[in-house]
């Protein structure tokens, strides 16, 4: 069992109350964190803000070797994490190194060599020759400290999506992972010590009013999570007149056109439905079939769906495919919404149930003849469910998939890579992968954000990734000491007029209008 007290993450100890962590796997306890106080989180934030200005001093090349290290460190102790996030969340092995270790060091790579690129200063010129007289630049000033708070789906890459570019940015960062899981992040997060870096990151654990006191301390909140959560921190980011990014909920669409590459888009739908459980925001949680292809298809996706081997497998066995869920509300979820569609006429081709016995396991479910009056095609489920749906042709499909409260991502699968574009060009989401699923996720160099429901802003984009952890500075520099401007006082007639003349020349659309001709 793991025990965390805020003495590892580098704070106070006073008398508390603990958090029990259980594993969904089998719900034995595998460790216990703090359930820290508002004051106890302001403490924290307060040490980090101390440290920042001598972080942001060090440079990009200091910062970048203290990046560098940190990813050795993760991958040295690769193991050692891996089985606290599989303790902790009943992932399967298989699912773990890609999804956590693997992305956590592409991530710290990425802003290790870019940053400085990204955030060099910005020259502009001059809009128009009234104003040929001035130099301009904009910098980039990071925010003193940033808080970033993920939920229990993803441990080490949920806040490694987002913390390099903070750092690298010259900002201390205050984290909080979910108190379900919050093992592996806190633990990680411990590395960062050892490694003897600046005291700019640190982890604090605990429930709503432990996250709600990491929005109270921090210039900018980058948040992962539920709609409603969001919500909050946005309402309240704006009481405070600070910038937020909100990662929350998906029900990303699977489009099969009739001249789709079947089997690659049946083990796509396979996977992307069932990876992780169906724990990720964007999971495949519709999918839409042409006609002349729905049998085919759907015969393929419930033969790989049957050959799923659920459990939580030994570290290192890779004798599992589909995980636990993490929490027993989020099975009660999955459960109502396979019986609700089930109540109104849904059939299940393979799945369906809970499996018995102490862990929160639920099977891989393939629902057919459903519709958008069912939970499961309009909430996110978050589960290993998978409902698919016989269209007309590409534009049923695509209005069925715009016709959604949520907008994180979407896939289409075609032979026709024009088509493909084409029909990626009318769907209304913040990204759409062609001929795959789910890697939206990790493609550093373009924006992963949501419309409507699933969010505000997003993170990666290239240079807009580690931008918004800045504030932007103008600076307006005269070319020439002039003694004084033709605006300034005192008021003269024959300026303004002289000024406001040269602007007629420069601005007005016809030479008459510049000569004062027409009126």
């Amino acid at each position: 069992m793991t025990a965390l007290s805020t003495s590892e993450t580098g704070g106070p100890i006073p008398a508390r109350s603990e958090i029990d962590v259980l594993s969904p796997a089998d719900g034995r306890l595998v460790g216990k964190v703090a359930d820290m106080s508002a004051p106890e989180v302001e403490a924290v934030a307060h040490r980090l803000r101390g440290a920042q200005p001598a972080w942001a001093a060090i440079g990009f090349t200091g910062r970048r070797i203290w990046l560098e290290r940190f990813r050795d460190w993760i991958l040295d102790n690769e193991d050692r994490l891996l089985r606290l996030v599989q303790d902790e969340t009943g992932k399967t092995w298989g699912d773990l190194p890609i999804g956590e270790i693997v992305a956590s060091v592409d991530v710290l790579n990425y802003w290790a060599r870019n940053a400085e690129r990204f955030l060099a200063p910005q020259k502009a010129r001059p809009h128009n020759v009234m104003m040929a007289t001035k130099r301009m630049r904009v910098t980039y000033q990071p925010y003193q400290l940033v808080g970033s708070i993920t939920p229990w789906n993803a441990q080490l890459a949920m806040q490694m999506l987002d913390i390099p570019a903070a750092l690298m940015a010259g900002c201390a960062v205050l984290t909080k992972a979910s108190e379900v899981t919050p093992l592996a992040w806190a633990a990680t997060v411990k590395g960062w010590k050892e490694i003897g870096a600046p005291d700019v990151l640190d982890a604090v654990t605990g429930r709503g009013p432990a996250g709600a006191a990491v929005v109270d301390n921090v210039d900018m909140i980058q948040f992962t999570g539920s709609v409603g959560t969001g919500r909050r921190i946005g309402i309240r980011a704006a009481e405070r007149m600070i910038p937020c990014c909100l990662e929350l909920g998906g029900k990303d669409a699977m489009i099969v056109l009739a001249d789709a590459d079947l089997d690659r888009a049946a083990k796509a739908a396979v996977w992307g439905g069932f990876y992780n459980a169906g724990q990720i925001c964007v999971s495949v949680e519709r999918v839409y079939v042409e006609a002349p292809v729905y049998d085919e298809f759907v015969g393929k996706v419930v033969d790989l769906t049957r050959k799923l081997r659920v459990g939580t497998d030994a570290p290192g066995s890779y004798d599992a495919d589909v995980g636990a869920v993490a929490t027993p509300q989020q099975l009660s979820i999955i459960e109502r919404h396979v019986a609700d569609a089930v109540a109104k006429g849904a059939t299940v081709a393979v799945g369906g149930h809970r499996v018995p016995g102490p862990g929160l396991f639920h099977q891989p479910t393939v629902l057919l003849d459903v519709d958008e009056s069912m939970a499961c095609m309009a909430e996110e489920t978050f589960g290993p469910t998978l409902p698919i749906v016989k269209v007309a042709d590409a534009d049923e499909a695509v209005r069925r998939t715009n016709d959604s409260d949520f907008g994180l991502a979407a896939s289409v699968f075609t032979r026709n890579h024009a088509n493909g574009r084409a029909i990626a060009a009318r769907i209304d989401s913040g990204s759409v992968n062609v001929n795959n699923v789910m890697t939206n996720v990790f493609q550093l160099p373009v924006p992963f954000g949501g419309r409507r429901n699933s969010g505000l802003g997003a993170r990666h984009g290239g240079a807009e990734g580690i931008r918004k952890y800045c504030w932007a500075k103008s600076v307006i520099e005269e070319r020439f000491n002039l003694p004084t401007e033709i605006y300034w006082y005192p008021t003269k007639a024959r300026r303004i007029r002289l000024m406001t003349r040269a602007a007629r020349l420069l601005s007005a659309g016809d030479w008459r209008r510049r000569l004062r001709l027409r009126r």
